[in-house]
């Protein structure tokens, strides 16, 4: 009896498989602890970037007011000595009341050639400019072409000097002279009242124009990129001067924070670096302001050159989770692959692998079990085929004596008509055909060539009895003339449809075989032109082949007895499922008989088989 045993193994792909699961463990792990320390590193390399960028500001702008202030220090030296200069004082006094006019010019020249000392005791004086209260003008400067603003007591720098007290006016950086007309180049400008030091008695004002670019490097010293801005605004945020090109175009100063005395103010919660500090010298405060882009870019490098390493790192993290897994799920794969093999009948393979202990262990165990199994089925095995082998000789058996009784009733009535030759075709055609089907030293195997043959040694016993009311048309691939069927598969079939289905036709009839292929089965096909099955027997004959594949499967089964009843079945039905029945023996249940039919048309039985696989 056959015993179908089975090992149902579930493997889940995707996600769960021990593979992917391991691997996506091991690379979240590493993922997670790269990211963390990524984050960290980056949260802490911003904060000392901008911490050294604040203490760098503060310490540019610390020296910048410190260089300022030396500089505002030594322009007020210059007013201080021109305003301590007793000779200059007396000269101008004696200028404004003498009316010699000799004396006058000598006068006018020793004022110039004091103003001429101080000109040339710096390099970055461009003129000054001493104007009395009797309206004369007293100048030293960088070329003599000077044209003087005649309207200069209605200027706005005039006003200031006469306001003040005596203290030094910053004036700040202008676009051109006060006063030379002519003098268009950018000048620091400041000045301060002029006192008869005998009386303390207003005499005038002096001004001087110097050269800003010692300003202007100072302030840019405050600067820490290309986009960095300075601005000197005065406490009423009147601009002083700037290194911005736009001049006319500046921030507000109303809501900065205005820093006291050698104090620096860091503001960095905008998106500008505010940095402000305050000049001794002068009530002007100093201003750098830095886009915090520009800050960033520092960071913009660091996160690039970390996006840099992350990727790399999760690149050799992707690799070595990979091997690890892999080492790890490679001998669980292996294992699993072998119980496939199991599952499809294969016990012949065993597992060899060398991993962790406990994996060794259960492949072991596995190879035992298969040995034993393998063992178990060939004990099974050989019991079914014995018992196989006498089921088929049984089967065989029905098929002789049902096509002998046929033959010699045919033979009678040929020799009563007396008709030798036609008779000794017949007897050969018979002699062939007894001895084929005496042969059953290959059990119940032959081939398709074989079957063929013996069909055409039938046929022509067939075509002489009925005198050329049946045709044969035979259309066979070459290819499949070799392959394996049960022996006496067509002849049973070519019976039925010869003496049910053509010999009750009043006109000739065909019989046609031929080959087909159809889902990866070989198909042999009869078919006639004959009178067909009646419906209700064409049903009956179905339903007892489908009943026939579900008893050879499952031999305990009680719905189906293996005796024949001939009473209740035709002999029709008899060959077609003796047929059917070794066909499923030797293929499985999946193959066997197709019968359709139907009346005044035709009958087609289809014997289904596996295409046979090269080589075999």
């Amino acid at each position: 009896m056959p015993l179908r045993k089975g090992i149902t193994i579930n493997v889940k792909r995707g996600f769960n498989s021990i593979h992917n699961r391991l691997f996506m463990l091991f690379i979240t792990s590493m993922l997670v602890l790269v990211l963390l320390v990524s984050v960290l590193y980056y949260q802490k390399t911003t904060q000392i970037i901008h911490s050294k960028i604040n203490d760098l500001a503060q310490k540019n702008i610390s020296q910048t007011v410190g260089l300022f202030d030396l500089l505002l220090q030594g322009y007020d030296s210059i007013t201080k000595s021109l305003n301590s200069n007793y000779e200059m004082l007396r000269l101008i006094e004696d200028r404004d009341t003498n009316t010699d006019m000799t004396a006058n010019i000598l006068n006018e020249r020793t004022i110039t050639n004091i103003l001429g000392a101080i000109y040339y005791s710096r390099d970055d004086i461009i003129g000054i400019h001493v104007i009395t209260n009797a309206g004369k003008n007293y100048n030293y400067e960088r070329g003599f072409d000077s044209v003087i603003d005649t309207n200069y007591a209605s200027a706005d720098w005039y006003q200031k000097l006469q306001d003040s007290t005596g203290e030094m006016v910053w004036l700040g950086l202008v676009q051109g002279s006060m006063i030379n007309q002519f003098q268009r180049n950018p000048l620091f400008v400041f000045g301060r009242k002029l006192y008869d030091l005998t009386d303390h008695r207003v005499i005038g004002v002096m001004l001087i124009e110097t050269n800003p670019q010692p300003i202007l490097s100072a302030l840019s010293n405050v600067t820490i990129s290309p986009n960095s801005r300075v601005y000197i605004v005065d406490r009423e945020n009147r601009l002083i001067a700037t290194t911005a090109e736009d001049k006319k175009n500046f921030p507000s100063f109303l809501g900065l924070s205005r820093p006291e005395r050698d104090e620096v103010i860091v503001d960095d919660q905008t998106d500008q670096l505010i940095v402000a500090a305050k000049a001794k010298m002068s009530d002007w405060t100093v201003f750098g302001l830095t886009p915090k882009q520009d800050i960033n870019s520092e960071i913009v490098k660091t996160r690039e050159y970390l996006y840099v390493v992350i990727v790399v790192l999760i690149i050799l993290s992707t690799a070595l989770a990979s091997l690890i897994s892999q080492n790890i799920s490679s001998p669980l794969k292996l294992l699993i692959r072998e119980m496939k093999q199991v599952e499809m009948g294969n016990f012949k393979g065993s597992v060899t692998v060398r991993s962790f202990e406990e994996i060794n262990s259960l492949v072991s165990s596995f190879n035992r079990m298969v040995n034993r199994m393998d063992e178990l089925i060939e004990r099974i095995t050989l019991a079914s085929m014995s018992e196989k082998n006498a089921e088929l000789q049984a089967l065989q058996s029905q098929v002789n004596p049902h096509f002998l009784y046929n033959t010699l009733d045919m033979i009678y009535w040929m020799l009563d008509e007396r008709e030798n030759d036609r008779l000794g075709k017949v007897i050969l055609a018979l002699s062939h055909m007894f001895r084929y089907s005496s042969d059953w030293q290959e059990a119940s195997k032959t081939t398709l060539q074989q079957e063929l043959d013996q069909m055409r040694h039938y046929m022509t016993i067939i075509e002489n009895r009925l005198e050329g009311r049946v045709s044969t048309e035979i259309d066979i691939d070459p290819e499949w003339l070799e392959v394996t069927l049960p022996k006496m598969t067509l002849q049973p079939i070519i019976e039925n449809a010869v003496k049910y289905g053509l010999e009750p036709l009043r006109e000739p009839g065909v019989l046609r075989v031929y080959t087909q292929i159809h889902e990866q089965e070989l198909h042999i096909v009869i078919s006639d032109n004959g009178v067909g099955i009646e419906e209700g027997l064409l049903l009956q004959m179905q339903e007892r082949l489908v009943e026939d594949a579900r008893f050879i499967g499952d031999p305990y089964s009680k719905t189906h007895d293996l005796t024949i009843d001939t009473n209740k079945q035709t002999r029709r039905g008899i060959g077609l499922t003796n047929v059917h029945r070794r066909i499923v023996l030797m293929f499985g249940d999946t193959y066997g008989l197709r019968i359709q039919s139907k009346q005044e048309v035709g009958t087609t039985v289809i014997i289904v088989m596996p295409i046979p696989r090269k080589g075999v």
